[in-house]
């Protein structure tokens, strides 16, 4: 149907259109399940974090569970790219007063609808920031205008082609679920939080802008601290709520790691779900990894070392003796515990060890590390910025790897080290605290332990991971074991997926027997 939000414009039969929809569709009987992701970035079309590896790698598992699944991404720079010369599907005429075209493309595997809309994505700089860093002033309405549109496919903007579920990612794209029930849409729609920090908080001034009706202003969707929290609208909106862990789906429901949602996270736990992420065994892969200089697998260790030496000569730092080689592939800020790591670091240069940091993030904290690596030359390098294959030359080069979060919903760092047989060094916290199995006594005993946790989640403690850890390494054979036990751990998405899959089918099953959806109220 159409509303007042915007006026689709299809293209005439014959088009594009008439060739993607023969792509998509099938005869009804065999006909998989259609479901669009809504998410502010992809791998590999787009990456900030975690949350571009889990939308780029779940839509594939999905797949071997039945379920076809199309990611609508905003159409930045790298984007269309990516997609090339892809014609449009739609015209927006209208998006919140700004006009945007569907284009649709394949890319490694990926079904991509990306949204044109050059005034609000086509600029320098980042998804959030620009090229100084700063956030975008109008990420408000970039988000929303995302949302929106995911809401008018919902709603058959595009004839031949309707998602029998939508599922949406963060704050970025919580507002789909309040734009589809004002628009009275049955369609289901799954809500992920990837890390609950992170809200999308801004001035309740800005509600009419978004064409949502004033009374929605209120603590029952929009409302949060006098302000609107797009996050907290989706929280409201959407038939079930899915976090990256089952430990993070307990923690949020307290003040401690709730960040102001626990009450309303608590209102609605009966929707809740805590669901692992899974990597994908293919782009994490040592034993066909095109950016090692040497692949290996559990059965060839020794041919590590190749990785270890390149490594150490890409961040110029002494090669000469054996000593263990620690590395932490992070954001750079208070949650991700690199201030700690920072007060730490002697213990591992002391103890015969070197360091090295490789992310981007709070300026303070980059100059902290900096600083300490300035006292040890040859032992410790801090590299400011993120690229892929320098991530996996570090996991393939490292013998651990250090991950010392306050709150971790899930974490895939974790996850390539374990796959990569560089041990973890992790906070108890989160999903860290369900993937890594800590080496103590019982566990390195049974031969289970894969890495090192540590709690309370301190400096001390952080720094009694690490001589835990640099003791054991002066042992080569239950070193050899601890990253043989972890390269043998299962962490594919198959058995997540088929927990979203699960989740996904019941959906719509409930919604194929229910009438349509009055507006909110």
């Amino acid at each position: 149907m159409t509303n007042a939000f915007f006026s689709p414009e299809p293209f005439p039969t014959g088009s594009f259109a008439d060739d993607f929809l023969r792509q998509v569709t099938r005869t009804p009987s065999i006909s998989p399940m259609k479901v669009l992701s809504v998410t502010s970035e992809v791998f590999p079309l787009v990456k900030t974090g975690g949350l571009a590896d889990v939308t780029g790698s779940l839509p594939k598992a999905l797949q071997r569970c039945g379920i076809e699944t199309i990611t609508l991404v905003p159409g930045y720079p790298a984007v269309l790219q990516k997609l090339g010369s892809a014609p449009p599907l739609l015209l927006f005429d209208d998006l919140l007063g700004e006009r945007a075209s569907l284009l649709y493309g394949r890319v490694d595997g990926l079904s991509i609808f990306a949204l044109h809309c050059p005034a609000l994505y086509l600029r320098e700089g980042g998804p959030y920031v620009n090229s100084g860093g700063i956030d975008h002033s109008d990420n408000w309405k970039r988000f929303a205008v995302l949302s929106l549109a995911a809401a008018e496919l919902a709603d058959g903007a595009l004839p031949g082609w309707i998602p029998e579920l939508v599922h949406t990612h963060d704050w970025q794209t919580a507002l789909t679920s309040v734009y589809m029930r004002e628009m009275s849409l049955p369609t289901p729609v799954v809500l992920t939080i990837h890390n609950i920090a992170f809200q999308g908080q801004f001035p309740a001034g800005l509600l009419p802008a978004l064409g949502l009706r004033p009374d929605l202003y209120s603590m029952d969707c929009l409302e949060y601290f006098g302000d609107i929290s797009y996050l907290k609208g989706g929280l409201r909106t959407s038939d079930v709520i899915t976090t990256v862990s089952p430990t993070y789906a307990r923690e949020i429901l307290t003040p401690r790691f709730g960040m102001g949602m626990d009450g309303v996270l608590n209102e609605r736990v009966a929707a809740l779900r805590g669901i692992v992420n899974g990597i994908d065994l293919d782009v994490w892969n040592p034993a066909a990894d095109p950016h090692l200089p040497v692949t290996y697998d559990a059965t060839s260790l020794k041919r590590k070392r190749a990785n270890r030496m390149a490594l150490l000569g890409k961040f110029g730092l002494d090669a000469q003796d054996a000593g263990p080689v620690f590395s932490a592939v992070s954001r750079l800020t208070w949650q991700k515990g690199m201030d700690m790591l920072a007060e730490t670091a002697d213990e591992i240069i002391w103890n015969g060890g070197k360091l090295i940091v490789f992310g981007q993030g709070d300026h303070a904290i980059e100059q902290q590390l900096m600083e300490v690596a300035g006292r040890h030359p040859g032992r410790m390098a801090v590299r400011i910025g993120y690229d892929e294959p320098t991530a996996h030359l570090i996991h393939g080069g490292s013998d651990a790897i250090v991950q010392p979060s306050r709150f971790e919903p899930c974490g895939l760092t974790q996850l390539y080290a374990l796959r990569y047989g560089a041990v973890p060094v992790v906070s108890r916290t989160g999903g860290l605290s369900e993937t890594i199995i800590d080496a103590n006594d019982a566990a390195m005993s049974a031969r289970v332990a894969t890495g090192f946790q540590f709690h309370p989640v301190t400096v001390d403690g952080l720094r009694m991971a690490l001589r835990r850890a640099l003791h054991v390494y002066q042992d080569p054979k239950q070193w050899a074991r601890l990253q043989n036990q972890g390269m043998k751990a299962k962490f594919s998405w198959d058995r997540s997926a088929q927990q979203y899959a699960t989740v996904y089918a019941s959906l719509v099953r409930k919604a194929a027997s229910s009438p349509v959806r009055g507006p909110l109220r």
